[in-house]
């Protein structure tokens, strides 16, 4: 399948700077959300380093050999963010959460630390398909609050993985297979924490790859978002 796809990114309402980053790399199937981690130190440089790593990423690998290059770039960008810190304080952390795509014949593997998502539209439903590395996430998988109460739980900002948080990097991985018409979204928390999934799904299944990106970021906005907003829509061509 061939794919198209449109990333966006926006400071958000309230924020100065825009901590997030995002990766559109169509041509080879790769596509990226970093969501530099509030209240730590460069949250900004941390999400760029990760985005640049990826852009370096060798077009020519195959499926299993794109997977591998890629978890050991993140691997040295993780390293290095670690390194960094240590020049600042024994307690400093620059990190970045991370929501990523590969694509290759007709399979999807996603990639994910924190709570940036990736969701799947499929006939109509919308799915996700990364589950947030998150105290709140935590909480429900142990029946201590409803799923439906963590969107706005008090430390719904706190997340237990990033890219540049511990010493190994680990990152959750899920493969699927796509279908004709699957739409997939990355997306910063900014995004998902402002709009509901219900809402997402709207715009996702009546609007064009371009338009439905851009219609995100504009109702996060309109929602009066606090945080940095990211989102990147991805399409069969087809």
């Amino acid at each position: 399948m061939l794919y198209r796809s449109a990333a966006r990114t926006h400071v958000g309402t309230i924020r100065r700077r825009n901590e997030d980053a995002v990766l559109d790399r169509a041509e080879i199937g790769m596509w990226a959300v970093a969501d530099g981690a509030g209240g730590h130190l460069r949250g900004d440089y941390a999400s760029g380093r990760i985005i640049a790593a990826l852009r370096e990423v060798d077009p020519g690998l195959s499926g299993p050999q794109l997977v591998d290059d890629v978890k050991a770039r993140l691997a040295s960008v993780n390293r290095e963010l670690r390194a960094r810190a240590v020049t600042i304080g024994p307690k400093a952390v620059i990190g970045s959460t991370l929501a990523m795509l590969l694509i290759r014949d007709g399979q999807s593997c996603c990639l994910w630390a924190g709570d940036s998502r990736c969701y799947r539209m499929r006939a109509g439903e919308l799915r996700q398909l990364s589950r947030d590395q998150s105290h709140v996430q935590n909480l429900v998988d142990r029946g201590e609050i409803a799923p439906e109460a963590a969107a706005t739980h008090p430390l719904g900002h706190i997340v237990t993985n990033l890219v540049g948080a511990s010493e190994e990097l680990v990152l959750e991985e899920r493969r699927d297979g796509l279908e004709p018409g699957d739409i997939l979204l990355l997306c910063s928390d900014g995004l998902s924490g402002t709009i509901p999934d219900a809402e997402i799904a709207t715009i996702l299944h009546n609007s064009p790859v371009m338009v439905a990106a851009d219609r995100l970021i504009e109702r996060a906005l309109v929602r009066g978002a606090r945080d940095n907003v990211s989102a990147v829509v991805i399409a069969d061509a087809t």
